[in-house]
């Protein structure tokens, strides 16, 4: 079976270490899992499987992007869920990231014809529980989050590729974006 790929941006520290103390916490109260699999991460392009013969051209593809876009501000701000099913730190200030992600999507549907689309609207987010959460724990989560505050902004720098190995995900390559002048 072919390995699945994700793009994301990664914050720097301290947020980065903040939010996967919140994903501990989480998993530490719930049980719940899938969210500490990955770092702290805004998801730009969900998995998809790919072939590996592939990767050298996504690879040099997204290289080419990031070394025309420019980094830009991501502003995060307290915490909201999709449903019962995910807990997440909502992204402020999406502007820049909505239009960096419609410029990427672009460009892949241009030049990686193997790469599926997603078809839901892109809602930027860092997830702290997702799908695995116990239905029975969500009240509780629910109460512990809505009386807590966090904010934080960063510039985002780069885009990070992933591949699942069929038990990690491991980071591929980071891809630094144009410096701003």
């Amino acid at each position: 079976m072919d390995p699945l790929y994700l793009v994301a941006i990664l914050p720097p520290e301290p947020i980065s270490s903040e939010v996967w103390a919140m994903k501990q916490e989480v998993h530490t109260l719930t049980g719940s899992r899938n969210a500490v699999r990955l770092p702290a991460h805004i998801t730009l392009i969900p998995p998809w499987r790919q072939s590996p013969e592939s990767e050298a051209v996504l690879r040099a593809e997204l290289r080419d992007f990031a070394a025309l876009e420019e980094g830009f501000g991501v502003g995060l701000k307290d915490f909201d869920w999709f449903g019962n099913r995910t807990l997440f730190v909502r992204v402020t200030e999406a502007a820049a990231l909505q239009a960096f992600h419609a410029d990427l999507i672009g460009w892949c549907a241009s030049r990686l014809t193997d790469m599926p689309l997603e078809r839901r609207p892109f809602t930027p987010h860092m997830t702290l529980a997702t799908r695995d959460l116990p239905p029975s724990q969500v009240p509780a989560l629910r109460q512990l989050f809505q009386d807590r505050f966090y904010t934080a902004s960063f510039l985002a720098t780069s885009l990070q590729l992933f591949r699942h190995d069929g038990q990690h995900w491991l980071p591929v390559e980071d891809f630094p974006l144009k410096l701003q002048i």
